[in-house]
């Protein structure tokens, strides 16, 4: 076995220790393959080691390995990932299948005008400040809602749920902690009517608190790549 895919393996068992120990189904928490600065030869790597789901931070790689993998494309699901620049969303709304990073209604709308007709809808997540940092990505956790009901209603963009980056915490506790606000913001947009399957918490270092929160899908890079 190469050593991503043993990487990989150790991942995967992680997160079934991790739903174990939360009294959850290992298999309702996806893994996310985050594959930014590695080539496309590392996520091929990955891809032969039965990984499917990928994701990315820099919007040109990404593209780029896109194209480099273009023999795997039916095979692979791409993720965007974090908050997107305006002058980005063309190319994310033509190659991409997912973007985790929504925090303002113009971003959505201008992948909803932008995505093929010719594609299925574009997959979305809203990130939400758990920090309640005024530099932090994310929409406040108090305006969400309004902005999940005007997403959901975007034709070629399906909202499926909420994602979120917090500032590292010094221990699981501390991990958990913020993971339930995001949680919390992910229940009160089910309440109101939306059908939302998708919590994107969780990455390296906390995943194990993030699936003890809810994540119904970790977004892991270092793991199983190496460090960067």
């Amino acid at each position: 076995m190469t050593m991503i895919g043993d990487n990989l393996q150790q991942v995967r068992a992680r997160i079934v220790t991790a739903c174990t120990a939360a009294g959850q189904d290992p298999a309702s928490v996806r893994l996310l393959a985050v594959s930014k600065t590695f080539g496309a030869d590392a996520v091929r790597e990955a891809h032969a080691a039965g990984q499917r789901a990928f994701g990315e931070n820099y919007v040109q790689e990404g593209v780029a390995k896109i194209e480099a993998l273009a023999d795997l494309r039916a095979g692979i699901e791409w993720h965007c990932i974090g908050p997107l620049q305006s002058n980005k969303t063309r190319l994310v709304a033509a190659h991409f299948d997912w973007v985790h990073g929504i925090d303002r209604l113009k971003i959505a709308e201008r992948l909803s005008e932008q995505r093929p007709a010719g594609l299925p809808a574009l997959q979305v997540c809203l990130q939400v400040n758990v920090d309640g940092g005024a530099n932090k990505s994310g929409v406040a956790a108090g305006e969400a809602l309004e902005l999940a009901l005007a997403v959901a209603a975007l034709p070629r963009l399906r909202l499926r749920g909420l994602m979120a980056i917090p500032e590292p915490a010094p221990d699981f506790d501390a991990q958990r902690a913020l993971f339930l606000r995001a949680r919390a913001v992910f229940d009160q947009l089910r309440e109101a009517g939306l059908a939302l399957d998708t919590l994107s918490l969780g990455m390296s270092a906390d995943l194990e608190a993030a699936v003890s929160a809810g994540s119904t899908m970790v977004r892991v890079g270092t793991a199983i790549f190496g460090g960067r």
